[in-house]
């Protein structure tokens, strides 16, 4: 019997030492995301809900700031704009917190301006929420590529239902 208790402790013991060595980079707590770097070049633009991911911001092209119009985002709001895509896809900064989440709305699209809203979405029934600020980067599509068209940036909050 001792010799059995033996065995099975020590099967015990080496199925435990197996099990940890499994590496499984991408899945369980404490493991690594992947980095921007990778997932930017991943091939994969499409995000699960549909729309277009931003690549890192080194792949990104900068709208200089003459061209941006931020007169219609808060105080203290990020005010970057950059384009992926050669100029198809615009890129801006979002704030989100909590229990929102932020998403990028093409509200125009003239000869000489686009304009882009920042909506940020909470959930009716969300129930206590952390006061945490997060900024994500956020996508809209274009008709056609920006060029030296003005970007407006306006910003709104909204209750949605879900939670």
């Amino acid at each position: 019997m001792r010799r059995l208790k033996t065995l099975l402790g020590a099967g015990m013991v080496l199925f435990a030492l197996t099990a940890c060595g499994e590496q499984q980079p991408d899945v369980g707590f404490g493991g690594q995301p992947p980095s921007a770097t990778e997932e930017g070049r991943s091939g994969q633009e499409q995000s699960t809900d549909g729309n277009i991911k931003p690549v890192p911001k080194e792949e990104r092209t900068r709208v200089p700031a003459e061209q941006v119009d931020a007169s219609g985002l808060p105080e203290g709001y990020p005010k970057e704009v950059w384009t992926q895509r050669e100029g198809a896809v615009l890129v801006a900064t979002g704030q989100e917190g909590g229990c929102s989440s932020v998403r990028a709305r093409v509200t125009e699209q003239t000869p000489e301006r686009v304009g882009l809203e920042l909506v940020e979405e909470t959930p009716k029934d969300a129930g206590p929420c952390t006061m945490d600020l997060r900024y994500p980067p956020v996508t809209a599509q274009l008709d056609e590529e920006l060029g030296g068209r003005q970007v407006v940036l306006s910003q709104r909050e909204t209750t949605v239902s879900g939670g």
